[in-house]
């Protein structure tokens, strides 16, 4: 009797655990992937949780029987009915091919959905200015450019909160996946392209960014700090990082070299073409043509 229950409620605590830990970190817990603070993040986290509730439709009775079966037809369980000459039931089977079929279906339109609604090119709405971020990959960090601000950071991303940012990314490296978890993402960037990702920050704090794409040995050490600030402490840190060091050409040069320094900086942008500049190095262009 002992090894009945057993065979039936330790798979259902299992369950029931797996459960708990998902509704434990959507109140809070450390799974930044469901701890969003955007409203990307947050469209992300609640199409996971649909589609895993939609899921568990197949999956719980799975579970169940795939304990249940062995137990009542067990040899040693003589009440068990003995039917060698039963070969299908037509309920049966259109349960097991019925439901598992709806399901792909509903799971389509969803995907279909949220494929056009979280386009990562698609600009968000707001009644507030875009900010425009370009982002570099290097070896082994990130540089962010703000070319309206004239100013440029090094591991180091301020955005304000409630603002949309449009980010425009591209590698001088090899190719990398930029991510920042709690706010939505990820897109890949990638040499001699440009591509463009929305997300918008709903709560100020520190988010950690990271590249999601191994690029060489220095990948591990490849993360940054995102930093949503109110706008009186973003344009605070617009006027200090202006005081910085100018980015010329030349120190960019020192910056794309290969490195696993975790330091943040920032620099005054002394060409706000920086940008083009970097994806022309790999076009062939009369800008770098010779830096491959």
């Amino acid at each position: 009797m002992l090894k009945r229950v057993l065979w039936v409620v330790v798979p259902i605590i299992a369950l029931l655990g797996v459960i708990g830990l998902m509704v434990f970190a959507a109140q809070g817990g450390t799974m930044q992937m469901i701890d969003t603070k955007g409203t990307i993040g947050d469209q992300q986290r609640d199409t996971l949780f649909l589609a895993v509730a939609i899921m568990l439709i197949i999956i719980v009775p799975v579970f169940f029987l795939a304990f249940f079966i062995p137990l009542r037809y067990r040899e040693g369980n003589k009440k068990a009915t003995y039917r060698p000459d039963w070969e299908s039931s037509k309920l049966l089977e259109f349960i097991w091919w019925g439901v598992p079929i709806i399901i792909v279906g509903v799971l389509s339109v969803i995907v279909w959905q949220t494929s056009h609604s979280l386009d990562p090119y698609k600009p968000l709405t707001s009644d507030r200015q875009q900010l425009k971020v370009q982002v570099v990959a290097l070896q082994w960090r990130w540089l962010f450019l703000y070319p309206d601000y004239q100013v440029a950071s090094i591991d180091e991303l301020v955005i304000p909160i409630n603002q949309p940012v449009e980010f425009t990314i591209t590698s001088d490296a090899p190719m990398n996946s930029f991510w920042i978890p709690q706010l939505g993402g990820q897109i890949y960037a990638m040499s001699g392209m440009s591509t463009k990702l929305h997300l918008n920050a709903r709560e100020s704090g520190d988010y950690r960014g990271t590249s999601a794409n191994l690029s060489g040995e220095g990948h591990a050490d490849m993360n940054f700090t995102a930093k949503a600030r109110s706008i009186d402490e973003f344009n605070a840190w617009v006027t200090s990082a202006k005081d910085s060091e100018q980015l010329t050409v030349e120190l960019y040069e020192k910056l794309r070299e290969p490195t696993r320094d975790p330091a943040t900086s920032t620099y005054s942008l002394y060409d706000t073409t920086l940008y083009d500049s970097v994806i022309n190095r790999y076009m062939g262009s009369e800008h770098g043509g010779g830096h491959h």
